[in-house]
């Protein structure tokens, strides 16, 4: 739980920093043009729309997320999203390091 409030907290900041990409068509592009290194995708979201950032991502080697829910995604960035991209390598990597905790 505590590193699941960090991501959170993390997001937050991300948000602050403008740092993030946010809905499908923007994320999409921003994983084509490899400016987001870590994808967020809301674990209550459409299953097709999953498939495709699954898939995506795959390809493009970006890191994907299925761990928080589209309430806690839009606590954490004030931000009604199911996908969000991180554009920015420090906080993907300390938000990877959470996930993998």
């Amino acid at each position: 739980m505590q590193s699941k409030q960090k991501l959170l907290n993390l997001l937050g900041l991300a948000r602050r920093a403008g740092k993030l990409v946010t809905g499908e068509a923007l994320v999409l592009n921003a994983i084509r043009s490899g400016k987001v290194s870590l994808v967020f995708f809301a674990s209550d979201g459409g299953q097709t729309s999953k498939k495709k950032f699954t898939d995506k991502t795959t390809s493009y080697n970006v890191a994907f997320s299925t761990t928080l829910t589209r309430q806690e995604l839009a606590d954490a960035t004030g931000l009604a999203r199911t996908v969000i991209g991180i554009a920015d390598q420090g906080f993907a990597k300390k938000m990877r390091e959470y996930l993998d905790n």
